[in-house]
């Protein structure tokens, strides 16, 4: 078997492991999500899924840098469940809002943390929220482009830009490393909302 060489370099085979087994834990939980509903049945497809689509299509190593910290995990996952009904609510009433037009926009959110682990789990949350649409990222610059609806004026769009922010510190503060929690200290770059 050949040794991934990472660009720092040889990635130990303990390291792989633990990288292989958070990859098959996110694909799982992406699974489950996908089908809406705990069960054994989906349990196991979402392993078998998982183990297919890492063996047949094999990616990039993505090092996970940090640690399970569970109480980071249990206040990411309380907030988050309270953000999906809160923006569940939102869009409700804006359905039943009749011949209004809510303005919509698209808004550019450079991360803080430059890991591809933390960008594409950030993305992916923002995505299961109602009312965001992931519609592109930039991975060199660790920055995602959101599309956004009901979207008022400047200040609503600098509001959900710290949403973002927010949910990138909950991911970090739950597996992160202690050096990319570090980075959560600093100024995050002035992004532009196109607002449409």
């Amino acid at each position: 078997m050949s040794e991934i060489v990472a660009a720092d370099g040889p990635v130990p085979v303990r390291t792989r492991w633990r990288d292989r087994i958070v990859a098959t834990a996110g694909l799982v939980t992406v699974w489950m999500l996908l089908w809406g509903v705990f069960s054994w049945a989906n349990l196991i497809s979402g392993l078998v899924v998982s183990a297919v689509v890492l063996t047949v299509f094999p990616l990039p190593p993505v090092t996970f840098a940090g640690r399970p910290r569970p109480l980071g995990l249990l206040r990411f996952a309380w907030r988050f469940l309270i953000d999906l009904v809160f923006a569940s609510a939102q869009l409700a009433v804006l359905a039943f809002r009749f011949r209004h037009q809510p303005r919509s926009a698209i808004i550019r959110v450079p991360l803080r943390v430059p890991s591809d682990l933390v960008l594409t789990l950030t993305g992916e949350a923002v995505s299961l929220v109602p009312g965001s649409l992931i519609v592109d990222t930039d991975q060199a610059s660790t920055t995602l482009y959101i599309h956004v609806i009901a979207v008022r004026d400047r200040d609503a769009v600098e509001q959900f830009r710290r949403s973002v922010y927010d949910i990138e510190a909950r991911i970090v503060r739950a597996i992160g490393s202690d050096a990319e929690i570090r980075m959560l200290d600093r100024p995050a770059s002035a992004g532009k909302g196109e607002q449409s």
